[in-house]
C-alpha cells in the first residue's frame, strides 16, 4: 500500500482514535485527522519493523489495528504535551 493509501487510512484511524480515547485533546478534529495520518503511519511502521506484518492490503484487519493503534499512541501523547497549555500560572 502506497503512502496515499496511508493517509486515507490515517484519517480515518485518527476520526476512530479520537473516538475511543475519553477527553479532550487540544487542537480539535483537523489536528486530530493530522495526528491520525502521523499515528497510521507510525503504526505501519512499527508493525512492519517489530512484527514483521504484511501490510500491503488497505482492507486487511491487521493494517487498521496497526494505524488505529498507532493513532491512539500519537493522541495520547499529544494529549499530555498539550494538557497544561491552556493554563495560566499565577
Amino acid at each position: 500500500m502506497g503512502i496515499l493509501g496511508w493517509i486515507v487510512l490515517g484519517l480515518l484511524a485518527g476520526a476512530i482514535a479520537k473516538l475511543i480515547l475519553p477527553g479532550r485533546q487540544g487542537g480539535g478534529w483537523i489536528m486530530t485527522l493530522i495526528l491520525g495520518v502521523v499515528g497510521a503511519l507510525l503504526g505501519g511502521w512499527l508493525g512492519s519493523l517489530l512484527f514483521n506484518a504484511p501490510l500491503e492490503d488497505f482492507f486487511s484487519i491487521q493494517t487498521w489495528l496497526l494505524a488505529i493503534g498507532g493513532s491512539i499512541i500519537v493522541l495520547l501523547i499529544w494529549g499530555l504535551v498539550t494538557r497544561n497549555r491552556g493554563r495560566t500560572q499565577a
